[in-house]
């Protein structure tokens, strides 16, 4: 049985959105900055700055869930 079927059969919600990033930054930033965390694992593609437009394109069409821009 998929897992679609199973989640109507026990009414079961999905439900997904924006992360509210502004509560985390303030905590997080430092230790990215410090490279004590890592981020890198969250981003599944990456571009230079002049490809900015490409990387928005490869999310818009949902071949990348999240970019990083390299400099």
């Amino acid at each position: 049985m998929g897992v679609l079927r199973r989640m109507f059969d026990r009414i079961i919600a999905l439900r997904g959105g924006i992360a509210p990033g502004h509560l985390y930054i303030p905590k997080l930033l430092p230790d990215v900055l410090s490279e004590v965390l890592d981020p890198g694992p969250l981003f599944d593609h990456a571009v230079s700055l002049p490809e900015v437009p490409d990387g928005h394109r490869a999310m818009d069409h949902r071949s990348a869930l999240k970019v990083r821009v390299t400099f």
